[in-house]
């Protein structure tokens, strides 16, 4: 064994990266005893809190720490020996190998720890010879900067010396001052960012001093609390904040105010990430208590990261003058009883044109869940301007924590007589049914909701205090392809009114045909499925009642159109569509896939010979606007809703289709006589001579007429004799003439022509 440590060519230095959980740590260099290992977790020396084995071992040990680093902190093991000398050699004396051996070993360890730390100094190249890098004396350097000569050797300026310049061609001289001035940092007046200390005097003084110098304010990273409501003047260029400013100050003041009122116009400022939140969400008591204000902004950009926690989270303001002609980019506006206030406080400002991009309004499930919740507000003081106008909004989104309860939770809420506020690709979750209230003269207002989750049931409440029908709502949630078939074929708006009782037990209705799901036969072509009335069909008071095995339908030429919307008022009604190809034969299955529908899927009934929806329309699943798409083969189709489940009432139906064509709706053709009240023939008629006091009478097929139809006839040839109609059998009118004159009448040839009106 070894009787001296060998010191090997190893760097004194080790460095390892805690997980959490490691407490040894292995050091591959020697140390001559336990007080010659320097330990640093971070930054920091140990002073004691670990052990230390492997001391007089050339392949070095293991350091042992009591407490394991936390994940990604820094673990430095180095050999600091101290430079002293304990030992003397005597003149004559016995010169003992080992005690010069460990002499030189500790002169090596000394000389590898001064290479290590002399590898990390600021030194020239190798490769360069002489200079002057000798620091000046103290009072000379005092108060001045550092840097270097045309020679490249040290040298001291003056700090308004203007010899630093930027590395890129055309670069001029500047100033040191003027250097740093080129931006303001909260942190040059003393924020710290820490979340613990009031950083509002020192962010106040940066406002104010960005301000007196036209100059843009950076706020960095971190948290900024401040007991102190904030204002950065109008003069300041812009404001950029990489952290947040929390709020901790009064209730009933703005957390931070952006620009002057007055008539001063706050132009092109650049103002982004800003974020401002209150130290804890307040009641929403008091509506002075806003987060963010800015006021009289014009032709500026404005980045909003979140707002947190106020009665009011962002107030733009008119005041004195207008704000206008700006982009807002909103993020997170969150637990705010308002979310945005687009406000005017005089009748001399304006709050007009601007841009809206985004926005997340949400509130927190549990924060004051008994109060009324709006995430965009349009107001004004007393008597102020009243006429906001072109405010265009960009995939706003409202998670409003509303639906369900006894609040109001809206997207949208209207106090002013606003003009052309538009809304575009909304999302609406959790919110009241209503995707604005309207409490004045709000006109021209335009709601296009993307996705709700009450479904395509969307409107505008029209409150107390509203004079005009301010707006409209388009809603593409479970309706987009409806909403694009404008076009409308056919309408039955009273169900009950249209009724046809086509003869003592078969009922039909006007435009509409009737089906049956098991026609008797072998049914193969269109006017096989379709009939004038069948029974099974109960009216009431508003509409009918389908029984089993029934449906009603409208039937079109699809010949050219494919696409086409239904609309209905029904009571979990189930979608039904019948195809046929051109030549009006009927089409199966065994053709593909003919039908596709909005918010369901189709199925094939091979009982019924007609597609249906795989489930009832039912409000806030499915939906009543139903879009039908058919497929390429299809030349001729019914649409309309089966009885499939259980019986109900159908009330009202609409057929939309396509506005690019306007394709035929069939019905009361001579192929297909359904869907028609009025009935209507003719025959040829030669009567004979008619005594006078006599008749004369013909029989003319009128196919559906029944007794108890109204009946009219008429004769082709000019004559002062009354014709009278009357149903006398079933599908035939009889028609007689009556000769009231005092001589004998003989009428030429002519036609005889019948109307029934079914009763």
């Amino acid at each position: 064994m070894a009787e001296h440590i060998r010191i090997g060519d190893v760097a004194p230095r080790v460095q390892y990266v805690g997980d959490g959980a490691r407490t040894d740590f292995d050091f591959p260099f020697p140390i001559f005893a336990t007080d010659d290992l320097e330990i640093r977790v971070g930054a920091v020396v140990l002073n004691g809190g670990y052990s230390v084995t492997g001391a007089g071992q050339s392949e070095g040990g293991t350091a042992t720490l009591v407490a394991p680093p936390g994940v990604g902190e820094t673990v430095t093991l180095r050999r600091r020996v101290r430079v002293e000398r304990n030992t003397d050699f005597q003149d004559n004396g016995l010169l003992r190998a080992r005690t010069l051996n460990d002499e030189l070993d500790r002169l090596i360890a000394v000389l590898q720890e001064q290479r290590d730390e002399i590898g990390s100094a600021l030194r020239q190249d190798p490769s360069e010879i002489g200079g002057q890098l000798t620091l000046p004396l103290r009072p000379a350097r005092a108060n001045r900067l550092l840097g270097f000569d045309s020679n490249g050797d040290a040298a001291i300026f003056p700090r308004d010396s203007g010899l630093l310049t930027a590395p890129y061609p055309g670069a001029i001289p500047r100033t040191a001052e003027d250097k740093l001035g080129e931006r303001l940092s909260a942190r040059d007046f003393g924020a710290t960012g820490n979340g613990v200390t009031d950083d509002g005097p020192a962010l106040q003084a940066a406002m104010n001093a960005a301000a007196a110098a036209g100059k843009t304010l950076l706020i960095g990273e971190g948290s900024h609390r401040t007991t102190q409501p904030l204002v950065l003047p109008g003069a300041a260029a812009g404001l950029i904040m990489r952290g947040a400013i929390v709020y901790a100050g009064p209730s009933d003041q703005a957390a931070l105010t952006i620009g002057d009122g007055g008539t001063a116009r706050n132009a092109n400022k650049i103002l982004t990430g800003l974020t401002v939140l209150r130290a804890s969400v307040g009641p929403w008591a008091d509506e002075n208590e806003i987060g963010l204000v800015l006021r009289n902004l014009d032709a500026s950009v404005v980045e909003i990261r979140e707002v947190n926690g106020f009665t009011i989270g962002i107030r733009t303001v008119g005041d004195g003058r207008g704000f206008e002609d700006t982009t807002l980019y909103l993020g997170r506006i969150v637990n705010n009883g308002i979310g945005l206030d687009i406000h005017t406080l005089t009748a001399s400002a304006w709050n007009t044109s601007v841009r809206y991009y985004g926005g997340h309004f949400a509130i927190g499930s549990s924060v004051n869940t008994t109060k009324d919740r709006f995430g965009i507000r349009l107001s004004a003081a007393p008597g102020a301007y009243v006429a906001h106008n072109r405010h265009v909004f960009d995939g706003p989104n409202f998670e409003l924590q509303a639906e369900g309860r006894p609040i109001a939770g809206i997207p949208f809420l209207c106090q002013v007589n606003s003009r052309a506020i538009v809304a575009r690709a909304m999302r609406m979750e959790g919110c009241s049914h209503f995707v604005a209230r309207h409490t004045a003269g709000a006109q021209d207002h335009l709601y296009e909701v993307a996705w709700a989750s009450q479904g395509y049931q969307v409107e505008i409440e029209h409150a107390a205090g509203a004079t005009r029908l301010g707006g409209a709502v388009r809603t593409l949630h479970q309706a987009a392809p409806h909403v694009e078939a404008r076009r409308e074929l056919a309408s039955v708006p009273a169900m009950r009114a249209a009724a046809i009782r086509w003869n003592a037990s078969e009922t039909g209705f006007e435009k509409l045909a009737v089906l049956s799901s098991n026609v008797a036969g072998s049914p193969a072509a269109l006017a096989d499925f379709v009939f004038p009335g069948l029974d099974n069909i109960a009216l009431t008071n508003r509409g009918a009642v389908l029984g089993g095995g029934r449906a009603l339908g409208f039937v079109v030429d699809a010949r050219q159109c494919k696409d086409f919307a239904l609309a209905l008022d029904a009571d979990t009604p189930r979608l039904m569509v019948m195809t046929f190809d051109a030549n009006m034969n009927l089409l199966t299955d065994a053709a593909g896939q003919a039908v596709l529908a909005s918010g369901q899927s189709v199925v094939w009934n091979p009982t019924a010979r007609w597609w249906q929806g795989a489930a009832d329309m039912e409000d806030a699943t499915l939906t009543r606007l139903q879009a039908v798409k058919l497929s390429a083969a299809v030349g001729y189709a019914v649409i309309g809703v089966a009885r499939i489940g259980t019986d109900y009432e159908v009330r009202a139906m609409r057929l939309a289709c396509d506005p690019r064509h306007a394709p035929a709706l069939l019905y009361g053709l001579p192929d297909l006589k359904h869907g028609v009240r009025e009935l209507v023939a003719e025959a040829a008629w030669d009567p004979p001579s008619v005594a006078a006091g006599g008749t004369a009478q013909v029989n003319v097929t009128v196919p559906g007429a029944r007794a108890g139809d109204f009946a009219q006839a008429s004769y082709s040839v000019s004559t002062i004799l009354p014709f009278i109609a009357q149903v006398s059998a079933q599908d035939t009118v009889t028609v007689a003439v009556w000769n009231r004159t005092g001589g004998a009448v003989d009428l030429n040839p002519g036609t005889v022509r019948v109307r029934v009106v079914k009763a």
